[in-house]
């Protein structure tokens, strides 16, 4: 375990440091190798990669599975050794075969995760490198910026201006402030000014900090260990768990009433019993978890090549059904390349002054990277060597504005620029162009006019201001007098025009968007000029737009009557984006909220679907369920077919476990009752229900018809359980005609009577698979290679068992030419009504 260092925060850096056996330039590798080996992965999660029995001896955990093992065993003992050998052997392939699907689709999730991993920047042998979070240990050296999580708790060693959002620990909704230095012991854990904590993540500034604590010893470990944090169910999850228990009811007064009569008709209290439990096994579909893990690992492949990386399985389905999109512009619908169109001054005109302040600042800044700082320097560059960088106050969210402190000639200056109203807001002055300088009241229409010209033609409109400060000063300790307080009487010098155009194709994109059924929002902080020029060009239906002064006067209530019709928001301040999203949801909408910036973090979790690139935040990607290795829209769409093929194959095989399964074993119940003999063995119900599987395993390679992706679906518990009752019912009925056949027509023995039951049993189960995959006739629909193949070769094997050496052991015998015809017969008469009752069924029962 870490070593630990009580009050930690109450000790000098230098002692701590020592007692870590770590410096300022951080561990070696080999230490910090050896630490790793020590105390384990950073994760608040356990790793189970080295799990592999644990994960065989899960296929085995069921009560069911454990009961009827017990009961094979004990059956050895009492002599029926060939029967028990036969039992195990089948429960051990299935249980194999679940294994096998499993680890795969373990180990191809693993594979897909480590490509958004999280990173932490350290000191390694005093040099910086990036490593997974996973693999920060105690006594490593971090450097932190805006965006970066906090990979565990740390002590400060260093900051600047470092601002964090601590609201995941401490319920905190402003950011808390961060410096170094010694604290009290006894203070409380919101006011340790000196510490970070794992799971929280920097908003603004930049610091350097030892590791103290990670993985569970952190205080966010503790709390999650206490409370068993998990992500909440998405509404699939919750149906097939009510799905499972609706079966598991079902099972168990089957088996408890079979076993009872069974008894009562004076057959062997052994063989009823084990009779009861196969069957029981038959009904449950135990590898219902095995295929919707392939179905999902196999959707997350399937995405993974078409640049959308899965980091929660169980969002897939989310992502399917997703109707409502909400989105940023920059970098979506446009290029996500700023431009500068022009620097001007309070009257318009062309402004190499406000062109050279501008510049100043975005050369100067060191915290937060942004395009638009990398468009001014790129746009034309000015030599500034006779400023130098005393200080600067770096950009947040809040104040909107990044302040820098520069000297030249004995003078000092602040130079700072923002978005317009935040720099409007710290200004008493405006110069002219002419080089005057006056009331800003004076000028406040005039530049508030000019601002909306310049957004009505498309543009993002930023504010140039300045102040010489001769009582500005900077310090080296931790105590800057030079702070965002400093931001008040400046001049306004003038604006910078910005652009970013449309992507060439976006048009296209939004437009198959809406033909699967998915309607596009853009939130976005730019004004409602801008918003509504980048709308009409992208070729969004009329705009609809809300700004955030708008929103921030509307009630919960009435923004989920408005929320609906509007199609923009406008002017959003970030805390805005939350609320949009939930009253999106509360309306019964899925939603879906692509972010990638330090702001989007709570609207992200808010989501039904949260969405980031590969490219952002370390907050936004760990926030996200899925990542988009380009931010791209052509990305996404891609990624909701992948996800709305992975869903309608996982139904496929919940519609098989309710249909022919559970018809086929309702009806072998009943005729229990009526025969003098047991109509299948229990070796003979466990081989049929490992064969029906086969085909069954290959239904997340199947082809999904257009219709199935075309529009968002649901887990619909009602319209299973119809599907169940209909096509249940209709298995049962063929199930009676077989029985009469083989019992009135063709007058079978016990024997002949188990074969026949058993061959039909298997193949009209496989059969029915390729009726029930789609909601088009059988003809013209295909199925996937595999599953038809599959489907196939267990057609073949059940026909060839009864044949074989092993039929004795099971207890089969050979079938006469006219049983195998009658047989035929019914199996093909069961699919061409399954057909014509598919038909009927879809036309008067939604899904």
């Amino acid at each position: 375990m870490p070593q630990v260092i009580p009050s930690f925060w109450s000790l000098p850096a230098e002692q701590v440091l020592d007692q870590l056996k770590s410096s300022h330039q951080g561990l070696s590798r080999q230490e910090a190798q050896q630490r790793l080996t020590q105390y384990g992965a950073n994760s608040l999660k356990q790793k189970r990669q080295s799990s592999t029995l644990l994960l065989l001896l899960n296929q085995f955990k069921s009560p069911i599975i454990l009961i009827l093992i017990a009961a094979a065993v004990l059956s050895s003992f009492l002599g029926d050794v060939i029967d028990t050998i036969i039992i195990l052997t089948i429960v051990l392939i299935s249980g194999l075969l679940g294994f096998w699907q499993e680890r795969g689709a373990r180990d191809a999730v693993t594979k897909l995760l480590a490509l958004v991993q999280v990173k932490a920047t350290v000191l390694r042998d005093g040099q910086s490198q990036e490593i997974s979070n996973e693999e920060v240990v105690p006594g490593d050296i971090v450097l932190l910026a805006a965006g970066d999580s906090i990979p565990g708790d740390c002590l400060i060693l260093e900051s600047k201006d470092l601002s964090v959002n601590e609201a995941a620990l401490t319920g905190e909704t402003y950011p808390a402030d961060k410096l170094g230095g010694v604290l009290p012991n006894e203070v409380g854990l919101s006011q340790r000014t000196n510490t970070l904590y794992m799971g929280t993540n920097a908003i603004s500034g930049t610091a350097k900090a030892v590791v103290m604590q990670t993985g569970k010893q952190t205080e966010f470990g503790k709390v999650s260990e206490r409370l068993k944090l998990r992500p909440p169910e998405t509404e699939f999850e919750r149906g097939l768990g009510k799905f499972g228990y609706f079966l598991m009811e079902v099972t168990l007064i089957l088996v408890v009433l079979i076993f009872v009569a069974n008894v009562y008709l004076q057959r062997p209290v052994l063989q009823s019993f084990l009779f009861s439990l196969a069957l029981a096994v038959g009904l449950t579909p135990q590898l219902l978890p095995a295929i919707v893990s392939v179905n999902l690992a196999r959707g997350a492949k399937q995405m993974a090549k078409k640049q959308v990386i899965v980091k929660r399985l169980s969002a897939i389905e989310n992502f399917g059904s997703m109707n409502v999109f909400c989105t940023d512009k920059t970098g979506t619908l446009t290029e996500g390349e700023v431009k500068i169109h022009a620097a001007v001054d309070v009257e318009g005109k062309e402004s190499d002054r406000v062109l050279l302040y501008a510049y100043l600042n975005a050369a100067s800044e060191s915290g937060y990277v942004n395009p638009i700082d990398a468009a001014i320097r790129q746009h034309k560059q000015f030599d500034i060597s006779a400023y130098q960088k005393l200080d600067e106050v770096p950009y947040d969210f809040n104040r909107k504005r990044l302040s820098i402190l520069l000297k030249k000639d004995n003078r000092n200056l602040i130079v700072t620029k923002g978005a317009l109203k935040a720099i409007l807001n710290v200004c008493s002055t405006v110069e002219t162009g002419d080089g005057k300088t006056i009331d800003i009241a004076m000028q406040q229409d005039k530049i508030q006019l000019r601002a909306e010209e310049l957004g009505s033609e498309g543009f993002r409109v930023l504010g140039v201001a300045y102040r010489n400060c001769v009582a500005c000063v900077s310090s080296d300790d931790n105590r800057n007098s030079f702070s965002k307080d400093d931001e008040t009487n400046m001049t306004f010098l003038g604006y910078l025009a910005l652009f970013d155009p449309p992507k060439a194709d976006i048009a296209d994109t939004l437009k198959e968007l809406g033909q699967l059924g998915v309607t596009t929002k853009m939130i976005t902080g730019d004004s409602r000029a801008v918003a509504i020029s980048i709308i009409e060009q992208v070729g969004l239906p009329k705009p609809k737009v809300l700004t955030g002064g708008e929103l921030q006067e509307l009630s919960d209530e009435a923004l989920m009557h408005r929320v609906g019709k509007i199609n923009v928001f406008a002017e959003v301040e970030p805390n805005q984006k939350e609320r949009i999203i939930i009253a999106l949801k509360k309306t019964g909408n899925v939603v879906g909220y692509l972010g990638d910036g330090i702001n989007d973090a709570s609207a992200l979790h808010a989501a039904d679907v949260g969405i980031s690139v590969e490219s952002s935040v370390d907050v936004a990607k760990e926030a996200a369920d899925i990542v988009l290795m380009q931010k791209d829209l052509n990305v996404l769409v891609e990624g909701v077919k992948e996800g709305r093929v992975t869903f309608a194959n996982t139904l496929k095989y919940v519609f098989m476990a309710t249909s022919a399964n559970f018809g086929n074993m309702f009806s072998m119940a009943g005729i229990s009752l009526v025969l003098p003999f047991l109509p299948l063995l229990p070796s003979q119900i466990l081989l049929t229900n490992l064969l029906t599987d086969f085909p069954e395993m290959t239904i997340a390679t199947d082809r999904v018809d257009r219709e199935m992706v075309n529009k968002p679906r649901r887990m619909n518990i009602t319209f299973i359980r119809n599907f169940m009752v209909v096509f249940g019912l209709l298995s049962s009925v063929f199930d009676y005609l077989t029985f009469a056949a083989l019992l009135l027509l063709l007058h079978a023995n016990s024997a002949q009577f188990r074969t026949g039951w058993f061959m039909e049993s298997v193949i009209s189960a496989s059969m029915i698979v390729l009726v029930i995959r789609t909601r088009q006739s059988i003809l013209t629909s295909k199925p996937g290679k595999y599953l038809l193949t599959a489907t196939i070769a267990i057609a073949i094997v059940t026909l060839l068992i009864p044949y074989t050496p092993v039929a004795g052991l099971l207890g089969f015998q050979p079938l006469p030419i006219e049983f195998l015809l009658v047989l035929a017969a019914i199996v093909g008469l069961y699919i061409i009504c399954a057909e014509n009752v598919k038909r009927i069924f879809y036309q008067h029962v939604q899904s």
